[in-house]
Parts: C-alpha cells; sequence; structure tokens
C-alpha cells in the first residue's frame, strides 16, 4: 500500500486548506485511515480518523468543530478540511491506514499512532500569525 498525502501549504490564521490522501497498491474502502500530525520538536499526535464505513469519526479535541475528515471510497482516498487555521495547527500532516484491526480495536485504539501499518509521506502546513 502506498499513500500519498499533499495540499499542504502556507496559510493565514484563519484561513482553511483541505488535505487529500490518494492510495494505491490496494483498494482500501474496508480499512479504518487517520490523519496524524508532527510539530517541529514534538511527538507525533492523533488528529482524526475515520471507519472504513464512515460511521465513525474521531477527532483531537484540539481540532474538533474546526477540521472535518471524510473519505471517498470510490475514489480510494482520504481526506481534511481545516479551517480556522491557528499557528499551532503548522505541522507536517500524515495519512495513515490500519489494514489488519478488527472494527471493534480499531475504535477502542484509533487514536494511537501504533495500531496504524501504513503511512504516507506527509506534507507540511503553516499557518502564520
Amino acid at each position: 500500500v502506498q499513500l500519498q498525502a499533499s495540499g499542504g501549504g502556507l496559510v493565514q490564521a484563519g484561513g482553511s486548506l483541505r488535505l487529500s490522501c490518494a492510495a494505491s497498491g490496494r483498494t482500501l474502502s474496508n480499512y479504518a485511515m487517520g490523519w496524524f500530525r508532527q510539530a517541529p520538536g514534538k511527538e507525533r499526535e492523533f488528529v482524526s480518523a475515520i471507519s472504513w464505513s464512515v460511521a465513525y469519526t474521531l477527532y483531537a479535541d484540539s481540532v474538533k468543530g474546526r477540521f472535518t475528515i471524510s473519505r471517498d471510497n470510490a475514489e480510494n482516498a482520504l481526506y481534511l478540511q481545516m479551517n480556522s487555521l491557528k499557528p499551532e495547527d503548522t505541522a507536517v500532516y500524515y495519512c495513515a491506514t490500519d489494514t489488519s484491526s478488527p472494527g471493534s480495536t480499531w475504535y477502542a485504539k484509533a487514536r494511537e499512532s501504533e495500531i496504524y501499518d501504513y503511512w504516507g509521506q506527509g506534507t507540511l502546513v503553516t499557518v502564520s500569525s
């Protein structure tokens, strides 16, 4: 599985960006997917995740109400719409997929990077104040 994240860039505080993650090598419609981010000098942190069926979405408290995760299983793609961006959202954003966990396991551990077994290369988001 190859994941390719894109859509990052430089934006002013209060602005919006839409990240995309294109998958190839395997159809990901049966797998949960997520977004994580890593700011300079900090550990990678959970941002958002979505189940294969779109029935479940999860968000970090820091982005709830501002970010929206979605997926298009027909296009084998994952998206993250980011609104009302803040300087503290500056980070490299990574998409990932969990191809091995049963649904119940994923839901319980969706915020943990360890359960995701394939990762994209990351796309840089910079929010200026």
